[in-house]
């Protein structure tokens, strides 16, 4: 396997040039991925994203969702009732970016006890004091 990407110079603000770099950023955050997913399975409502999250809170969820809809990746469509009712729902893009991910949830559920025993058995190198 050969991947290559995009040179930008160090120091630059050139990074948004960079395709992995630009759309990484905004779906490589904590709670980016889990509202894909939670929205896989179809329309919901804020709270009931949140629900299904669990551990976001109210603030983290609202800006989360800003950016995947500015990004493309959700629809947000809110109904002119008393209280309002908003509802998400995945775009053809976020779909198409979840197709892409999916191989890596699975692979992450396959092998998460392994990661959490090399964490476990990890040490940190001993700082080699100046002499």
């Amino acid at each position: 396997m050969s991947l290559k990407l995009p040179p930008v110079p160090p120091g630059s603000c050139h990074a948004s040039l960079c395709p992995v770099r630009d759309v990484l950023d905004c779906i490589g955050d904590r709670w980016s991925l889990l509202a894909l997913v939670a929205l896989s399975d179809g329309t919901l409502r804020f709270t009931q994203l949140k629900r299904s999250i669990g551990d976001v809170s109210q603030r983290m969820l609202a800006q989360t969702l800003r950016g995947l809809e500015r990004d493309g990746y959700v629809t947000r469509t809110v109904y002119p009732t008393v209280p309002p009712k908003v509802e998400y729902a995945l775009t053809d893009l976020g779909r198409s970016l979840l197709g892409m991910i999916e191989p890596l949830i699975g692979w992450a559920a396959d092998n998460h006890e392994r990661v959490r025993r090399a964490r476990g058995a990890y040490s940190p190198p001993v700082p080699i004091a100046p002499l």
